[in-house]
């Protein structure tokens, strides 16, 4: 194993000594640290992938265990380039190439072994911040890898509720905009109810120098960040991802049947008025937290960015249920809705589309 220092990281980076670590910088990025950071991921030759949404159905099952384990966990950081929407290309920073990255799923109690290996063809340095971990940085620090690079992070799930994870570095808005943020649950030790299907989405903003639908190559645009005015705000990485004009739908599910949804906002800037339209949460469970009593029937729950909520939701009619963010241009303009269709018999006595005149 090869462990990274602050100066071979910040040499890397392009970032002055007088920087601090972690993206807790004394003297922030100047504007030619972050262009020589684009100038690097631009002239690096990525992988052209055919998605980056990460599949929201790909979560691991329910914790059976009654004892706690050591968990082993690996993070890549993945440099790659993929369509917005069609015809539109960008080149994202993800966790194992997908946006949000891996759901990670552990118990209270349990020991996290992670693995933070950083590719040699990529151009940037990385690294991973925990909101789950107790200690500094949330193991940014211990994580900082240059391209080539592997660190190791061991830490104790001590407190349960979904958080978000992100990478830190110095430009880290940069970075979680263009993809790497995630969710670590962490099970109470008794576990989470029951439900039929759980799903894992992730929202974010895009800033590019082009106008939304504009194709071709489409660059980060820092300017556009810094004035938080992005040209997509997304769901799992990808204008209308999970629809049927994406990858299809999030889910197909039975009328009668519960969903379990855990939402992460990225951010880095924008919150998230979450709302599933056509239904309510049932029950919903703010900031993530597990140890609190979860609020009932809630129609548009703001979700901050860094911040996670876990909502659930069941279906007594058929049809094509949207979740989005309530700031509607965002759905209409930007591309940020995922759909869950739901199937079986319908329910006049519910939802009458059609009653007799």
């Amino acid at each position: 194993m090869v462990r990274t220092t602050r100066r071979s990281v910040l040499e890397a980076l392009g970032v002055g000594g007088a920087a601090a670590v972690a993206g807790c910088a004394a003297n922030a990025p100047t504007a030619a640290d972050t262009e020589r950071q684009r100038t690097a991921m631009e002239q690096n030759a990525k992988p052209t992938v055919d998605r980056v949404a990460a599949d929201p159905t790909d979560i691991p099952g329910p914790i059976q265990r009654s004892t706690p384990t050591t968990v082993d966990v690996t993070l890549r950081p993945e440099e790659v380039t993929a369509e917005i929407e069609d015809g539109v290309t960008f080149d994202y920073m993800t966790y194992n190439g997908q946006v949000p990255g891996p759901f990670i799923r552990v118990r209270k109690g349990d020991t996290v072994d992670l693995t933070f290996e950083n590719p040699s063809g990529n151009a940037l340095p990385h690294n991973v911040d925990f909101h789950a971990v107790a200690g500094p940085g949330g193991g940014a620090e211990a994580t900082m890898t240059a391209p080539g690079e592997t660190a190791r992070l061991r830490f104790k799930a001590t407190y349960p509720g979904a958080y978000i994870y992100h990478c830190a570095v110095p430009n880290l808005d940069m970075h979680i905009s263009a993809g790497m943020f995630g969710i670590i649950l962490v099970e109470p030790e008794e576990g989470m109810p029951a439900v039929d299907h759980e799903l894992y989405l992730g929202q974010h903003e895009i800033y590019t120098d082009k106008e939304a639908g504009e194709s071709g190559k489409h660059r980060f645009d820092m300017q556009a960040m810094k004035r938080e005015e992005p040209t997509y705000v997304v769901m799992n990485g990808e204008q209308y991802a999970l629809t049927p004009d994406g990858h299809g739908t999030a889910a197909t599910v039975s009328t009668g049947d519960t969903v379990r949804t855990y939402f992460v906002t990225g951010g880095p800037n924008l919150t998230s008025s979450f709302h599933p339209i056509g239904n309510v949460w049932e029950e919903l469970y703010p900031e993530g937290s597990l140890t609190t009593r979860p609020e009932t029937h809630v129609q548009t729950k703001p979700v901050a960015p860094g911040s996670t909520t876990i909502a659930t939701m069941s279906f007594p009619v058929p049809g094509n249920f949207k979740l989005v963010d309530h700031a509607l241009s965002r759905v209409a303009r930007k591309g940020c809705m995922a759909i869950v269709t739901a199937e079986g018999e319908e329910r006049p006595d519910i939802f009458d589309p059609n009653p007799e005149q």
